[in-house]
């Protein structure tokens, strides 16, 4: 019996050692350095979402340009249509480098990966085509914890 103490005093000691060991050191304060600077546009419920090059990075963010259509509308990949809540329809314009303004679309139809517009941005804006359900957490403030 008391050599199972002593072995059980031994295996505790060793742990204590080794998890001593594992301890980290004092960390550094978080730099207050937010992915995304997001600005009310006076007058609307819309907002300025501007990106960090690395917060771009890090959603994979594309853009291409809306075309003109064959009937006089426009069309936009499918993949930059966002729908919100209440059913609406959203692109995020790219107006300039890594910045974004949601947009209201009217969709005719879909065919295949086009959505084809009758009101929207003009033929010619850039428009966001990956990264736009994280542009609208951004501008809705998802996860930002004030």
């Amino acid at each position: 019996m008391h050599r199972t103490r002593l072995a059980i005093l031994v295996v505790l000691a060793v742990a204590a050692v080794a998890l001593a060991g594992c301890s980290q050191g004092a960390v550094p304060a978080a730099q207050d350095v937010q992915p995304a600077d997001v600005e009310p546009v006076e007058g609307t419920a819309l907002s300025i979402v501007t990106l960090t090059e690395q917060a771009a990075e890090r959603l994979g963010i594309e853009t291409t340009r809306v075309e003109p259509g064959q009937a006089g509308g426009t069309i936009v990949p499918y993949s930059a249509v966002l729908y919100d809540a209440d059913g609406g329809t959203w692109v995020y314009t790219n107006p300039a480098g890594l910045t974004f303004v949601r947009a209201s679309i009217s969709v005719v139809d879909i065919d295949g990966d086009v959505a084809r517009l009758s009101n929207g941005p003009a033929a010619g804006t850039g428009i966001a085509t990956v990264g736009i359900a994280e542009l609208f957490g951004a501008e809705m403030g998802v996860g930002d914890p004030e």
